[in-house]
């Protein structure tokens, strides 16, 4: 796990006759990390889909986000356990193969760069919905195209130039959140002039906390855990840093709390001051802090959460171009790609990697302007292989991060981040994940997911094995022609 000295900067494999070329830059700063990981996190899925949640749950839908909560920072622990260790460009998908297998580490990085590549294109479209009510005269079509072009353009400039545009959008929806917070605390401790908000009492009122029962919170729960995909961002950028060792423990100290804060503070506001009962609580394209923020009496609030959710969006494609970008070079470096996304400008920036990550984005926009074919079908299907990476995810890590803490602890290597209450938390979180995925299964609104992302999740492993196998073979013939030399 130890890694040289002179690369740290950089991402290394362990396989010999890989040698250092093609690295990346090491330009980002803590608070780029920052603002990186929060960007991937906090998109539409908190503005606009946490209304649907709370409409169902009711409530006790703060119990599924604290639930969800809870298990991203045991995750976060437990990949920055192994990020300080060695902090790789791959981040779980490297560590997957030195603990599990190459195969494992094929499977997951390939998934995880699916994942983004299409929802770089489910952002655009979304992008684009807002921008033709802002100016209907231009077709939806046309300013996804636009929007894909333009937010293509920032993974092609330096990284310290994209860390920056990233900092920026995603400052914006962060200072959306902290006004949010602001303006909800003192509307519970009756600091806001609004009559409609009495306290706490709809925490419990219209059917008391959980109306619904259990049933729609284990749902919401399961919904709630996609929700927090992104964080793990940082350990990818972390390797672009000057001291990524230091930079990560840092920046995993720091984006957790503030993502866990920035969810589960909203939901327990939203749930305080608005109804779960309400009708425009779980309105298609209306959102549970447009609904807050009409209760609260703020003029134009349509028109400034149109604008948040856009600049939301736009960073979360952006940071999804980057880190699929990122995944590729590491698997291609590693071998399991093709050599030529290894290849790096001068700058440090991957450009065949950047370009192939953002391929599908731009076929799905132009798509769009020939009737014979339905892109957003096309997309809505593509969506639902990708509906369990999430789960599988942290399931990688959490295996990957105990089989690496055992060597770690017989190698007696300085661990620098430490998970807690190892080994036991560690099982109970793969137990939750492994448990979690089982009841995705046997429930009617996950069962489509679960059919298409297991049957994608097999094909690739299928290919990682084969993979696999050849190299296998081609070591055993170098080292019989080494040993022919002795």
């Amino acid at each position: 796990m130890q890694i040289d000295k002179q690369q740290s900067n950089h991402p290394t494999d362990p396989r010999p006759g890989l040698q250092p070329s093609n690295v990346l830059s090491s330009s980002l700063q803590t608070r780029h990390l920052t603002m990186m990981s929060i960007a991937g996190v906090i998109g539409a899925a908190l503005f606009v889909g946490s209304g649907r949640i709370i409409a169902e749950a009711g409530p006790a839908a703060i119990l599924a986000y604290l639930a969800g909560g809870a298990l991203v920072v045991f995750i976060m622990r437990m990949l920055g356990e192994m990020a300080a260790t060695s902090p790789d460009t791959g981040s779980f998908s490297t560590y997957a193969d030195r603990a599990i297998g190459r195969w494992a580490g094929f499977t997951i990085g390939w998934l995880y760069w699916w994942f983004w590549v299409l929802l770089m294109a489910w952002e655009a479209y979304i992008a684009g919905l807002i921008l033709n009510e802002w100016f209907p005269l231009i077709s939806v079509n046309m300013f996804t195209l636009i929007m894909t072009l333009l937010l293509i353009s920032i993974n092609f400039m330096r990284v310290s130039k994209y860390g920056e545009v990233e900092f920026w959008f995603a400052l914006i929806k962060v200072v959306a959140i902290v006004v949010f917070i602001v303006l909800g605390v003192l509307a519970l401790v009756q600091l806001w002039p609004v009559a409609q908000v009495n306290g706490f009492s709809n925490l419990t009122a219209h059917g008391g906390f959980m109306p619904n029962g259990i049933g729609p919170v284990i749902i919401a729960l399961l919904g709630v855990m996609f929700s927090f995909l992104g964080a793990e961002i940082v350990t990818i950028a972390a390797s672009e840093s000057k001291n990524p060792v230091e930079q990560t423990r840092r920046a995993i100290k720091s984006v957790v709390w503030r993502i866990c804060l920035f969810y589960i503070g909203s939901i327990f506001l939203i749930a305080c001051i608005v109804p779960w009962n309400d009708p425009l609580l779980s309105q298609t394209g209306y959102g549970a802090y447009r609904r807050t923020f009409e209760i609260l009496g703020i003029p134009g609030t349509k028109w400034i959460m149109n604008f948040v959710v856009l600049t939301s969006v736009s960073s979360c494609f952006i940071s999804g171009h980057y880190t699929a970008s990122r995944m590729l070079y590491s698997l291609s470096r590693r071998g399991d790609a093709p050599k030529i996304f290894q290849s790096t400008r001068a700058s440090g920036t991957p450009i065949f990697a950047v370009i192939a990550s953002c391929v599908i984005a731009l076929m799905i926009a132009f798509m769009n302007f020939f009737d014979a074919i339905k892109p957003r079908e096309i997309l809505d299907i593509l969506m639902n292989t990708t509906g369990m990476i999430a789960m599988l995810v942290y399931l990688v890590i959490a295996v990957s991060q105990v089989r690496l803490r055992r060597k770690m602890e017989r190698e007696g290597q300085d661990i620098k981040l430490k998970m807690w209450l190892f080994p036991g938390l560690s099982y109970v979180v793969i137990a939750f994940i492994s448990l979690s995925l089982i009841a995705m299964a046997f429930l009617e609104e996950y069962r489509t997911l679960v059919l298409s992302t297991g049957g994608a999740t097999l094909l690739v492993i299928l290919a990682g094995l084969i993979v696999q196998h050849k190299a296998r073979k081609k070591n055993q013939v170098l080292q019989k022609l080494q040993r022919s030399y002795l």
